[in-house]
């Protein structure tokens, strides 16, 4: 095994069930998260005015909290992300990967969307949390509704050894922004991205991006949402050297979705006075990739792409 790369390790409902009877608690960034016992749930979907986005440009001012979605793990995104991406992606019954779940949203919407999901993260405590999230009874009196299959793992997302050769439908995660925000106590935890410095994280990157090339089936879809900061006031283009990570091992670009920001408490805290020389990030990029169906589809592509390079004005 490599250096500084966690093996898969499933944590199940027993793990689970043994950690919350002990804790009441996790912390994650230096964050104390506190484990509910019992859920008191109001809703489990959207609002009913919502409808889904059909732009490359989605803006989310109430960031959503039904079912157990909360904004308290610093870093996660809105659940209408995964909510739209594996509506337009996915069919019930399909496995869906997140491979960052942080706190679980992905999982949490695919056990109201009835997908099979696998959750990853190298954070133990985020894994507990996740499935603290997921420890609600869903039962939509339908008839049609299957209970879906949700794993987790204690992982690495560069090593998903768990997972086997194209075996996902749909691959929807959420990396650190390089170093920006840890999501560890510790600089030596094994396989945490958001420690790495640029040059090693796109390395990691990398890796993840191999890796959730391995897992897809061919055809299918692989989104992540990444966004950029600043370093002594001039832009770091994060996503779009992460962009060319996933072009690399073999990806093809299908969407760039912009996604806005409501919530730049990072940047507020870096960024204190009222007057500036520089605009202040307000978005971030939904990559969606799609894994070609054979060579003769990435050869198409790639024509394709060389063909506008030369012909388009």
């Amino acid at each position: 095994m490599e250096k500084n790369v966690r093996e898969m390790i499933e944590i199940t409902e027993e793990d689970y069930k043994k950690f919350l009877m002990k804790n009441e608690f996790v912390t994650i960034g230096g964050v104390k998260i506190k484990l509910e016992k019992n859920w008191n749930i109001k809703t489990f979907s959207p609002p009913s005015d919502y409808k889904l986005e059909n732009t490359t440009v989605w803006s989310f001012p109430d960031r959503g909290s039904w079912a157990t979605h909360k904004g308290n793990y610093r870093g996660n995104w809105s659940p209408y992300i995964p909510r739209n991406l594996m509506l337009k992606y996915s069919n019930k019954g399909d496995w869906v990967l997140d491979q960052m779940m942080g706190s679980g949203t992905t999982l949490v919407e695919a056990k109201l969307l009835e997908r099979n999901a696998i959750g990853v993260d190298v954070n133990y405590e985020a894994v507990m949390l996740a499935r603290n999230r997921l420890d609600f009874y869903y039962n939509p009196l339908l008839p049609e509704y299957k209970e879906p299959i949700i794993k987790t793992f204690w992982g690495d997302a560069r090593k998903l050894d768990k997972i086997k050769n194209e075996s996902i439908d749909l691959i929807l995660t959420h990396p650190p922004y390089a170093n920006i925000i840890t999501y560890s106590k510790k600089k030596n935890m094994i396989g945490d991205l958001s420690y790495l410095s640029f040059n090693d994280y796109l390395k990691g990157m990398k890796d993840v991006a191999q890796e959730s090339f391995r897992v897809l089936k061919p055809g299918k879809i692989c989104a992540i949402l990444i966004g950029d900061t600043r370093k002594f006031k001039h832009y770091v283009p994060i996503a779009f050297r992460v962009l060319q990570v996933f072009l690399d091992v073999g990806f093809i670009l299908q969407e760039d979705i912009i996604k806005l920001q409501w919530n730049m408490k990072a940047t507020r805290e870096k960024w204190r006075g009222r007057k500036y020389d520089f605009y202040l990030i307000s978005h971030e990029h939904i990559f969606v990739f799609r894994k070609p169906i054979d060579d003769k589809d990435f050869r198409k592509y790639k024509f394709s792409v060389k063909w506008w390079e030369n012909n388009v004005i």
